[in-house]
């Protein structure tokens, strides 16, 4: 039987995105967000606050995205409950941070899948981003230069319960598995 429930809205599964930033002096912050997701083939879509985040992208038009894992779980939760404002995140956590080939913005060598974005649009309800390029280690490829789901240990946000929960196991074949019905 099913029941309607009241409350807000659970979606899921929610990706934790990790945003990477510079302030105006070169100093690289990082933030969780679990309001986001790919809106077009080269475009991602972030629903946004107020931030040391938003201060930065407002002077720098450019960030970084990386997936948060299993093995970053205790560092991506801090990054979202501390703010840059007061703290410099990067060093407490012992997270190191590289500048990207093609935007000025950190990649962060803990996360092993990186987007590289420039803002194509920006207000105080989200935050639209162009993806120039991804950089990736090559520990989480598979024997085809592809991203091993499984390899990376990718984790998403639990709304319902306020946890973090891995994500994994493959369970069908996209544009295929449903052929076995339709060829019926």
């Amino acid at each position: 039987m099913k029941k309607e429930l009241e409350g807000n809205l659970i979606f899921a599964p929610l990706p934790v995105l990790m945003i990477g930033t510079y302030d105006e002096n070169g100093v690289p912050n990082l933030m969780n967000a679990a309001w986001g997701t790919q809106s077009d083939y080269n475009e991602i879509y972030i629903s946004m606050g107020t931030h040391k985040t938003t201060d930065n992208l407002a002077k720098n038009p450019c960030f970084t995205v990386a997936f948060a894992t299993k093995d970053t779980v205790v560092e991506s939760d801090y990054f979202g409950i501390e703010t840059g404002r007061k703290v410099n995140k990067i060093e407490k956590a012992g997270f190191h941070a590289v500048r990207s080939e093609k935007i000025n913005a950190p990649i962060f060598e803990e996360y092993p899948v990186t987007l590289e974005c420039k803002v194509s649009a920006f207000d105080d309800h989200g935050l639209w981003g162009e993806v120039v390029g991804m950089v990736v280690d090559d520990r989480v490829l598979n024997e085809d230069g592809k991203i091993d789901w499984d390899k990376v240990r990718l984790i998403s946000f639990d709304s319902s319960l306020n946890k973090y929960r891995l994500v994994s196991e493959i369970v069908g074949e996209a544009f295929k598995s449903g052929f076995e019905i339709k060829n019926k």
